[in-house]
């Protein structure tokens, strides 16, 4: 059987391993991939968001099933594109895929099937987001621009001073993708709590969870400057109850399936929630349509099935089984993962290329290195900008992943290099899912 996978990032990476770990006969391409990507799959050299050559790819190729990574060809209609050709893919339509393409499309969506969030206001100009930052101030806002941003467009405010900056680079600075009728953004209300990440697998029916992970947006340890892509995650989250994904399955995920199925627009593909556990219970932040980056990367190492049985049962219309069965599948290890992302100098703000990668070749065969942003030169690798390598350890608790992912990664080096050293160290805080989440016993 042929794969391809669409994108060129540590995720992508982390899924042609997944693809590739239990199956020895499957042939695996990725479009554009990258240096490391190229050393488990055979690379095609068209750009993830050419929607016309991939199709083209995937026909010359007789390809089977393709699966797409990044959210902008899903936004831009990839999987329409083959799908109308009558080839399989993995991932929701470009209507469906508004959920990410659109913060304020989202929140609209979570108000109608009932999920809950933070109040908001959607915005069309200047005056009207700071009209907005004065309804909802207290105790700070979140300036989100409504299209996609890579991760970048999302200012959490504490003063009015850093709202308004964040809205001069939405509606006077332009910095973000605008649609037809010019730039806007959504301000939200800040909640308070602990963030964490819980991605299900849809059928256009119904949602099965994935396990949780927690990411780590900023920069520096501490959570302090810009936010970046991700600089690290850990896996599973928390001391839960056998069903917690689920309680928060049934009500994050499963209303919004339902209205898109109800809408003609049924979800197929991973469904992405960012949630805030607050005192009053959980509350989604935003939802993406694809594979989080990089949550799958300390996520997919603990899967104990076939990752393709899971993606095509989502392809087809009702084809995941029972989905309140929580005891069959997926499958997952009871061990923990941590993974820890190397940066390139001056990431986020700016990029750094060329600069060789060295030590690779010392990391333990046990500790998994997916590559993000890098390219080969002189038999070896250099960096190619943004994150650059992703080091994922497992271990027998959090701790002991932990120790392990970092011992690791500090065996790699180039120039500049940035790294977090906080990943997972503040695990042991988890708070109880169970305890916040008010749901009824029918979920």
């Amino acid at each position: 059987m042929k794969v391809l996978v669409v994108g060129s990032g540590g995720r992508e990476h982390a899924i042609v391993r997944a693809l590739k770990c239990r199956v020895s006969d499957r042939e695996l391409l990725c479009a554009p991939g990258n240096a490391g990507i190229a050393q488990d799959a055979r690379l095609l050299d068209i750009a993830a968001d050419d929607i016309e050559g991939i199709v083209a790819a995937v026909e010359r190729e007789g390809i089977h099933f393709t699966v797409v990574g990044p959210e902008a060809p899903l936004v831009a209609g990839l999987v329409d594109a083959l799908n109308a050709r009558g080839r399989l893919a993995f991932g929701p339509s470009a209507a469906a895929a508004r959920l990410e393409g659109s913060k304020a499309f989202a929140k609209q969506a979570m108000e109608e099937a009932g999920v809950p969030t933070a109040r908001w206001r959607h915005v069309h100009s200047l005056k009207e987001g700071v009209e907005a930052v004065r309804e909802l101030a207290e105790p700070g806002v979140v300036v989100k621009a409504d299209g996609l941003a890579a991760g970048k467009g999302v200012t959490v405010a504490d003063t009015t001073e850093q709202a308004r900056a964040a809205l001069e680079e939405i509606f006077v600075e332009m910095r973000f993708a605008a649609d037809g009728d010019g730039p806007s953004a959504v301000i939200e209300e800040r909640l308070r709590g602990r963030e964490l990440s819980l991605m299900a697998v849809c059928d256009g029916k119904h949602a099965k969870p994935l396990e949780a992970a927690r990411d780590y947006k900023r920069i520096s340890d501490g959570d302090q400057g810009p936010n970046t892509g991700g600089m690290g995650a850990y896996s599973p989250v928390g001391e839960l109850e056998a069903e917690g994904e689920w309680d928060i399955c049934m009500l994050a995920h499963e209303p919004i399936v339902r209205l898109m199925e109800r809408r003609g627009t049924p979800y197929h593909g991973i469904l992405y929630a960012g949630l805030m556990l607050t005192e009053e219970g959980p509350r989604v932040l935003e939802y993406n349509v694809r594979f989080g980056d990089p949550e799958t990367q300390a996520l997919l190492p603990r899967l104990e099935m076939d990752l393709l049985d899971l993606l095509l049962g989502a392809s087809h219309s009702g084809g995941l089984i029972d989905h309140r069965v929580p005891e069959d599948w997926p499958m997952w290890s009871h061990r923990s993962a941590v993974t820890v992302v190397l940066a390139c100098a001056g990431y986020p703000a700016a990029s750094s290329s060329g600069d060789p990668i060295s030590g690779l070749e010392d990391v333990p065969d046990d500790v998994e290195v997916t590559h993000a942003g890098t390219a080969a030169a002189n038999g070896g690798f250099v960096t190619a900008g943004g994150r650059v390598l992703n080091v994922t350890a497992l271990g027998d608790d959090t701790d002991s992943a932990r120790e392990a992912a970092y011992a690791a990664a500090r065996m790699i080096s180039f120039a500049g290099m940035q790294m977090r050293s906080d990943i997972a160290a503040d695990a042991d805080g988890d708070i109880l899912w169970r305890a916040l989440l008010k749901v009824d016993g029918d979920g």
